[in-house]
């Protein structure tokens, strides 16, 4: 790539949180490729009243297209995105996906590649997996590349065998201009708080590792916040539903509670390799953070000296009867650390450039890099990583 290259980016939604778990990744990974010379229209559709619950403005290292939710809308997004270097299609877009998955190939030329980014590989592997007729299974070979946010060697060997020609995870990570430590706020002052939309394949995880440590510990304070908790809350004096919690607010609720829950959905648990962005919003913030168990989390933060890890509600409860308040402090300061030397954005968007570079240099031909382990992605040269002040915006 000899010039700044244009990427059209289909996605849910850059500049609204509201039942869109993908929007701190979105804001991370654009912003830092900003940094590296990509110049990134997001197009997004207006739907699901995301615009009415809008937690940013158009941001100045993003151009955002807000097209109307029907075919013609569509229709004359891609027609405009026609003119980018690099297309990508992400899953979840929630309006029109299977459209945009099947035409967004047919844009593939020697010079412009074409990218399906999957922010929720497990399911999207599992819906594929149990449907032989998945018109997405047919056009996975046809994208230059399949990046996922999440799922590690189990979800690269599967997409693999569904015949792409490459799969790359890039992780979710820390925007440390955004999420760091700031004052506790008594609106979130709690023992144990959890943010989390409710979700089909969440929910039982949720009464496991939330609900029924709240039961046991009647003298310790709970607090939930997220969408769709409104009905079928257990009632118990001492846990507080917030409702939606705005972006503006997640370094607050994180700063609040002596310790912040992060439970996955069920896919993710079972693949594995799949760290929430909370998890690292969590972390940038310094918070004590107890996660439900999975595979691969030691590539990330270290169990018991930098993230608690909780196997069942009984582990939640114990870690809450035995951590004092100086131990998770310690914690917390101790994932902050790792998180900002290993796993920001500006890390992932390294990688993203490399791959893309490499993509480039080729023609645009299958042999893409591949993944790169933690210590080669953290032996970047300096030029790749601008200054990791958390209050500097930079």
């Amino acid at each position: 790539m000899k010039h700044r290259p244009q990427v059209a980016f289909f996605g849910s939604s850059l500049v609204s949180s509201y039942w869109n778990g993908a929007a701190t990744y979105y804001r991370g990974l654009i912003r830092a490729l900003s940094v590296l010379g990509y110049r990134t229209t997001f197009y997004e559709p207006d739907a699901f009243e995301r615009q009415q619950h809008r937690d940013m403005a158009n941001p100045t290292w993003a151009n955002v297209v807000v097209y109307p939710a029907t075919e013609q809308g569509v229709s004359k997004a891609l027609e405009a995105a026609r003119q980018a270097d690099i297309l990508v299609k992400a899953s979840g877009v929630g309006v029109f996906d299977d459209w945009l998955e099947r035409e967004i190939p047919g844009l593939r030329a020697p010079n412009r590649m074409v990218i399906y980014w999957d922010v929720d590989a497990p399911a999207t592997l599992e819906r594929v997996h149990q449907n032989p007729n998945d018109p997405f299974r047919t056009l996975i070979p046809h994208y230059d590349l399949i990046l996922t946010y999440g799922g590690g060697p189990p979800v690269v060997e599967a997409y693999r065998a569904l015949a792409a020609r490459d799969c790359v995870p890039v992780y979710n990570a820390l925007d440390p201009a955004i999420h760091y430590p700031v004052t506790p706020d008594p609106r979130f002052a709690a023992t144990l708080g959890f943010l989390g939309n409710r979700l089909p394949d969440r929910e039982t995880r949720v009464h496991e590792f939330f609900f029924s440590p709240a039961a046991k510990l009647p003298k310790a304070d709970f607090l939930l916040g997220g969408n769709g908790w409104e009905c079928n809350i257990p009632e118990l004096p001492n846990l507080r539903y917030l409702g939606h919690v705005y972006a503006q607010d997640h370094n607050a609720f994180n700063c609040s509670s002596r310790m912040v829950l992060n439970i996955n959905r069920s896919s993710m648990a079972r693949f594995g390799y799949s760290p929430a962005t909370r998890v690292f919003e969590a972390a940038g913030a310094g918070a004590c953070i107890v996660t439900d168990a999975w595979e691969g989390i030691e590539q990330f933060l270290e169990p018991g000296r930098e993230i608690l890890v909780a196997r069942t509600g009984d582990d939640v409860v114990r870690h809450l009867e035995t951590t004092s308040e100086e131990r998770a402090r310690a914690i917390g300061a101790a994932a902050m650390r790792r998180v900002i030397a290993e796993h920001t954005y500006a890390h992932r968007a390294a990688l993203v450039h490399r791959i893309l570079t490499g993509l480039a240099d080729d023609g645009v031909s299958s042999n893409t890099p591949a993944p790169r382990s933690n210590a080669e992605e953290n032996s970047l040269p300096d030029r790749f990583n601008p200054s990791l002040n958390p209050h500097t915006g930079a």
